[in-house]
């Protein structure tokens, strides 16, 4: 990798950093970066999912007001994650690639209908149910786990897929579903890096550009994020998950 392709590779870290904390879908530039720059498809996957993970952990700090009192809910959910996430990574290394070209569109779609369409189903669900759960029941937690799988396998966009599961089964503000979501992918992208890291092919110099890039591009994604209005957030993510379906059918 030359001087020229890590800075680029450094410099689409930084963006996917600040995307991941706002809304999530941040590997649709640093994927196709490291793709550009050389990098075999499989192990700049793999790199790219290893070296987001600092990012991660730098956009959960930064919403660490909107995560008081989610503790007992997020520590039930990420057991959820984890798992999902060490099945999606061990799909990652096994599984034919063209199974999950065609349903990650779909999920993704799925999503951003959630997103739009959250604040009345969450007065539905509210009006139907007698005895709701305060960390979303049983289907939230299988919801949080197919995410999680998917995360573990791609993980572009499975922030607004977070979102929109969070947003239509907690009776929270988006702001902290949102907190929610990251601390969700920092455990999808930490469980999947472990994996890879013990038996995978990685590429340590695209690791450490995006790392770089990703640090500071969670904080201050972080920092932007917590002050859109909900109703933009939710216009952002919308589009953001139009964006991730056209690259991901259309290329």
């Amino acid at each position: 990798m030359t001087v020229w392709e890590a800075l680029a590779v450094g410099l689409a870290g930084l963006a996917a950093g600040a995307i991941n904390a706002v809304v999530g879908s941040g590997s649709l530039i640093t994927f196709p970066t490291l793709v550009a720059v050389g990098v075999d498809p499989v192990v700049a996957n793999v790199s790219n999912n290893i070296g987001l993970v600092p990012g991660s952990v730098t956009g959960a700090y930064g919403y660490r007001a909107e995560l008081r009192g989610q503790r007992d809910r997020l520590v039930r959910l990420a057991a959820g994650s984890a798992l999902g996430s060490l099945a999606g990574g061990i799909l990652l290394l096994y599984l034919d690639p063209d199974v999950f070209q065609v349903v990650v569109p779909v999920l993704i779609g799925l999503a951003c209908v959630l997103v739009i369409i959250q604040p009345r189903l969450n007065t539905w669900l509210a009006a139907r149910r007698e005895h709701a759960h305060a960390d979303g029941g049983p289907a939230l937690w299988l919801g949080v786990f197919g995410a999680g799988v998917y995360g573990g396998y791609f993980g572009a966009a499975q922030g607004v897929l977070l979102i929109g599961l969070l947003g239509s089964f907690l009776d929270e503000h988006l702001q902290r579903v949102n907190a929610a979501k990251n601390v969700l992918s920092l455990v999808v992208n930490f469980t999947a890096a472990v994996l890879f890291v013990l038996v995978a092919d990685v590429d340590w110099w695209a690791v450490l550009m995006v790392a770089l890039g990703a640090m500071v591009g969670g904080f201050v994604g972080a920092k932007v994020g917590r002050r859109i209005p909900a109703p933009l957030l939710r216009v952002v993510i919308v589009a953001v998950g139009i964006v991730a379906i056209i690259k991901l059918v259309y290329g």
